[in-house]
């Protein structure tokens, strides 16, 4: 497809944009930040050149959760006066960074984590105050579009005879899936082997986050999930930026992050992005059936 096929070239070029530049940028005292490739591809097409602190309308085809959480941040960190830059290196980034930002080779990530998860890391994170507070995040039962089974979802009761995937890694993920009446709950820890599992109907769901195309559907490459119409999955844990106290930056970006967020918190800017990208939705449109 020339859709797949262009979005690969663009990740090949980022990445070797990356390398060449790699040195001079280092030199010129900007903070390097890993970051999962189609991430960053949803990131640039949707920020499209624009200064990221400047954006106040998060609507559009490229923005998702992810993409949500990478914005406020750096918005946040700016306007708790923290003016250095950022330069990025996309892969196939998973649970490696957490690695980097306990040994103080990343300063902070720009997906948030789940409280638990953050908690876990064992003092090598400041923990920001929460960008999704506890409650607010509901997920939907992303399947394949040709799964009749799990598209046929009504009630809890329905999920007895599907199966689903997640890690233990997202220990909130994990736990609100153990809670379920599942068939089975698979594990995988690599999220893109998750989605292509489902998308081949070898499981029947994982959980997601609303996505903000008109469908709600998730496309990326070979890969196309839907979301159960009008059901969703309460994950009942708030999740937060974390930030390496090992980084020689991180005190300073600690501060600085809580500063802006109670700052874009006052102004209601964090609950109307992801409203407006899709994530939150109207309480009349959904029915948490857990």
């Amino acid at each position: 497809m020339p859709n797949s096929f262009a979005k690969k070239l663009c990740i090949l070029f980022l990445s070797v944009l990356q390398w060449l530049f790699y040195v001079p940028t280092a030199l010129a005292d900007d903070i390097l930040i890993y970051i999962r490739d189609d991430v960053y591809v949803d990131y640039l097409a949707f920020v499209g050149g624009r200064d990221v602190s400047t954006i106040t309308n998060f609507s559009g085809k490229q923005v998702r959760r992810d993409v949500v959480d990478m914005i406020i941040a750096q918005q946040a960190l700016k306007l708790g006066g923290f003016n250095h830059s950022f330069t990025y290196a996309p892969g196939k980034l998973n649970f490696r960074n957490t690695k980097m930002l306990q040994q103080g080779r990343l300063l902070i990530s720009f997906d948030s984590y789940w409280l638990q998860d953050a908690q876990a890391l064992n003092g090598d994170v400041y923990i920001s105050h929460p960008v999704i507070r506890k409650g607010e995040y509901v997920a939907g039962i992303y399947t394949s579009p040709n799964n009749k089974n799990a598209l046929a979802v009504k009630e809890l009761i329905d999920l007895k005879k599907l199966t689903a995937v997640s890690t233990p890694k997202w220990r909130t993920d994990w736990q609100t899936l153990q809670a379920l009446p599942l068939k089975e709950l698979i594990r995988e820890d690599e999220w893109l082997s998750m989605a292509r599992m489902v998308n081949l109907q070898w499981i029947d769901f994982l959980l997601m986050p609303f996505n903000s195309t008109v469908d709600q559907s998730f496309v990326m490459e070979k890969i196309t999930l839907v979301p159960v119409k009008g059901i969703g999955i309460k994950l009942n844990d708030s999740r937060h930026f974390v930030i390496s106290t090992k980084h020689p930056k991180g005190a300073e970006a600690i501060k600085a992050i809580n500063t802006g967020l109670n700052i874009l918190r006052e102004q209601k800017a964090i609950f109307s992005a992801y409203k407006q990208a899709g994530f939150f939705l109207e309480e009349d449109r959904i029915r948490i059936i857990n």
